[in-house]
């Protein structure tokens, strides 16, 4: 199966969609278990109690409690718009933003950043002029209240579908702007499920082709994919990266195989850091990540950095290489925006 190809199905009755490049898994989403917000969802919250020492606050959504981190000017009984930014771990709030953001296949909506801006991967200027007319023109009269960021996946596409996607999220951004801020705790937005989110952010480049059927997943490998996950990744030149969750951070550990040579060992590191943000996405991973990485020379890690450091740049998920501990392993930080894949398989 060689190209992008978009795979629409369920898993465990819920709707799951997986991005396959090339025949091999690429990415992955799968419908929550469970009534908790997901990340994307917007409601109106009511704020509950302050959290001394952490500079936030509660605040009481419908059938739950979220966490904010701002709390100057907040008092308890206020009500507020906020919008949910990942999931929540066990026994913790659910996180939210009072920044709103409301993204589509070409446009992002931005309430608190009024002003227009093109996505820099688009750098041919007679493109820009034109998705720049385009987007002053969809958004005539409503320039001081909203911002938008034109995405990637704009380059090409005709006038009228550009011009219309904008229309439906600036309409739907009005509307829950409009909405009253005091009253109860209430979803005012849903979460987009996963094959809206596969058709809106695996848009660039198009996919070669979309399967949309029951059992696609096993008919494609997907289900394959998934149970392989459970164990380690073969690298190129037969080293081995092994990802393994525990309840204070992610742990991974890259070994040469037979060859223990620096040389293999920086072979194999160059691997697993261009495979980690897969492996990562995957099994939707994130956190404090330590990476113990294969014997090298001390002068090789800047330039494994830079490997990583690329890698990451092209993951959806944001990831931050902290440094390197006195033991030698690298250290990460990823940003929660999706369930572990155990969690997110279960029934």
């Amino acid at each position: 199966m060689k190209g992008r190809s978009v795979i629409l199905d369920e898993i465990a009755g819920r709707k799951a969609a997986a991005l396959m490049v090339d025949g091999r898994l690429d990415d992955l989403f799968i419908d929550p278990p469970g009534d908790s917000p997901a990340p994307g969802a917007i409601l109106r919250a009511v704020v509950d109690r302050q959290v001394k020492g952490q500079g936030g606050v509660f605040l009481r959504l419908p059938g739950g409690s979220a966490f904010l981190r701002q709390a100057k000017g907040l008092r308890p009984g206020q009500g507020l718009l906020v919008q949910v930014t990942g999931h929540a771990e066990p026994g913790k709030a659910v996180p939210v933003t009072p920044r709103l953001l409301f993204k589509s296949r070409y446009a992002i909506v931005t309430p608190d950043a009024p002003g227009f801006n093109v996505s820099r991967t688009i750098r041919d200027e007679d493109e820009r002029d034109r998705l720049l007319e385009i987007l002053h023109d969809a958004m005539a009269g409503a320039a001081d209240q909203l911002g938008v960021i034109l995405r990637s996946a704009c380059a090409g596409v005709a006038d009228a579908a550009i011009a219309e996607d904008i229309a439906i999220m600036r309409g739907l951004a009005q509307d829950i702007l409009a909405e009253p801020v005091d009253g109860a705790p209430e979803l005012l937005l849903d979460a987009p499920d996963a094959h809206t989110r596969a058709w809106r952010d695996w848009a660039d480049p198009d996919p070669d082709e979309v399967i949309d059927r029951p059992g696609s997943f096993a008919e494609t490998g997907v289900l394959d994919a998934l149970a392989a996950l459970s164990g380690p990744e073969r690298l190129p030149g037969g080293g081995t990266i092994f990802v393994e969750p525990t309840r204070a951070l992610v742990a991974v550990d890259v070994n040469t195989g037979p060859d223990t040579s620096p040389a293999a060992g920086l072979k194999a590191n160059i691997a697993a850091a261009r495979a980690l943000p897969r492996l990562l996405r995957l099994r939707g991973l994130a956190g404090q990540i330590v990476i113990d990485f294969a014997p090298m020379a001390k002068k090789d890690r800047a330039a494994l950095e830079q490997v990583l450091s690329a890698a990451f740049r092209a993951d959806p998920v944001e990831t931050t290489l902290i440094g390197w501990t006195p033991l030698g392993h690298a250290e990460l930080t990823r940003k929660r925006e999706r369930l572990p894949l155990s969690e997110a398989l279960a029934p």
